[in-house]
């Protein structure tokens, strides 16, 4: 479903409803169906049988919360954004953020490039000048006979191979090793089995042609031939607010100790939407981090500064995913995600997992140099420490109140906090006074 024309309003105050109010509203917007609220609202304990069409050794399921960032304006195009995570703050800190660029900014993205990477490996050459020209008087035979026999239903859509790229590699000990880099668009599909397929099949006709032994054959995670781009823009930042979030860029892409939770950050909110559409957030997490190493050193994927009043930041990095194919369209809360999304294309799932993720990274930041990440992350999981200490029914929000209540004056709390406040309250309903927490 497409979401409905100007939907900024039905996104104020979404936090604040109900469940049963939260999945009414989305109807409203046009994100679900009245079919996929009743889905999303009976119990969904899940077929063993079709987990075991997933995995071996299937004993049950482990499942995640499922909730939907709000007040995404991507491109000029409105989301709802579903997040399959449990980890407190996330959720909550990326719908805030989009918030206020919707409200002072813009999210653009785009894509750059449009090939994913197979690797086929010569371990040891005899003569690199004699094999590369062999590849290269032989490539046009080669992409012909891959897209013929392997891969014409991709070509039919418009993917396929598209070139065959030679690599040089010194070995340590002496001697040559050459890597072939096959170059595929896989369209919508992630294609990471057809990629490494296509290479297997390259394997013989390669052999046949160069008289050298092909020792591996692979997909690459690190696309950098593929790079999915986001830019937010914030218009009259407070200048102590937007040069607190540069110089905590800076720190970032400067000190990889500090870039590698910088980047965490970023996957904080990049892995759930992959989760919930049934995506290899792995293998997304492996292509960031070695692009992230890409210069010798590892660091920041993003980048903020300020130009005049202007907050501006970037994020760019490789994200393997797909829209068909794989879980993607058997798991069935992965099918309903992707129709919240509306997305047309592996592409623009692309984009919205960039922006989700330059977006999380902002708030991150702004929290980190404004009233400090603790503070802010704690007051979200007052719930997580409630239902931890045993609190039940009536009990849960006046234990939460407490808890509030105690943050605000020691600016921390913990699960001795909670168990402390919740005997209090029993004792009270006992009769009994418990003067611990004055």
């Amino acid at each position: 479903m497409a979401l409905k024309n100007d939907v900024g309003h039905l996104f104020q105050g979404f936090s604040k409803l109900n469940r049963a109010e939260r999945l009414s509203r989305l109807v409203d917007m046009g994100a679900l169906t009245q079919e996929e609220v009743k889905l999303l609202s009976q119990y969904q304990g899940l077929s063993p049988t079709l987990a075991e069409q997933f995995i071996e050794n299937v004993i049950g399921y482990f499942q995640l919360p499922l909730g939907v960032a709000t007040n995404f304006r991507i491109d000029k195009k409105d989301y709802v954004v579903p997040m399959a995570v449990e980890e407190t703050s996330i959720i909550a800190a990326v719908s805030k953020n989009a918030k206020w660029i919707r409200e002072s900014g813009e999210i653009t993205t785009e894509i750059i490039g449009e090939n994913y990477i197979g690797q086929i490996q010569f371990a040891k050459i005899c003569n690199f000048e004699k094999f590369e020209a062999i590849i290269n008087t032989n490539k046009t035979y080669l992409i012909n006979r891959a897209n013929t026999e392997v891969a014409s239903n991709m070509l039919k859509r418009g993917g396929g191979v598209k070139d065959i790229l030679v690599r040089k590699i010194s070995r340590p000990e002496g001697g040559t090793m050459a890597v072939l880099h096959v170059m595929v668009n896989t369209c919508d599909a992630m294609g990471a089995n057809l990629i490494t397929q296509i290479c297997e099949f390259l394997k013989r006709p390669l052999e046949e042609l160069t008289q050298e032994t092909v020792t591996m054959c692979i997909l690459s995670n690190l696309c950098d031939s593929k790079l999915t781009r986001a830019k937010v823009i914030i218009h009259d930042v407070e200048k102590k607010l937007g040069e607190g979030i540069a110089e905590a860029s800076f720190f970032a892409s400067a000190d990889p100790y500090r870039a590698a939770t910088n980047n965490k950050g970023i996957l904080n909110g990049m892995d759930p939407v992959l989760i919930a559409t049934g995506n290899d957030w792995r293998a997304v997490e492996a292509g960031v981090h070695a692009y992230a190493a890409r210069h010798g050193h590892y660091s920041s994927i993003s980048h903020w500064e300020m130009q005049n009043t202007d907050l501006i930041g970037y994020l760019e990095a490789p994200i393997m995913l797909g829209i068909i194919g794989g879980v993607t369209r058997l798991h069935p809360t992965a099918k309903i995600c992707l129709n919240i999304l509306n997305v047309t294309s592996a592409d623009e799932l692309a984009r919205i997992v960039a922006a989700v993720g330059l977006v999380q990274n902002l708030g991150a930041i702004r929290a980190l140099t404004t009233f400090g990440f603790i503070e802010g992350h704690m007051k979200l999981h007052i719930s997580n420490l409630t239902l931890e200490a045993g609190a039940k029914g009536r009990e849960i929000p006046l234990v939460k109140k407490r808890l509030e209540e105690i943050l605000f004056l020691r600016k921390r709390i913990t699960l001795s906090n909670a168990i402390e406040v919740l005997r209090e309250l029993r004792n009270k309903a006992l009769g009994r006074v418990d003067n611990s927490l004055a």
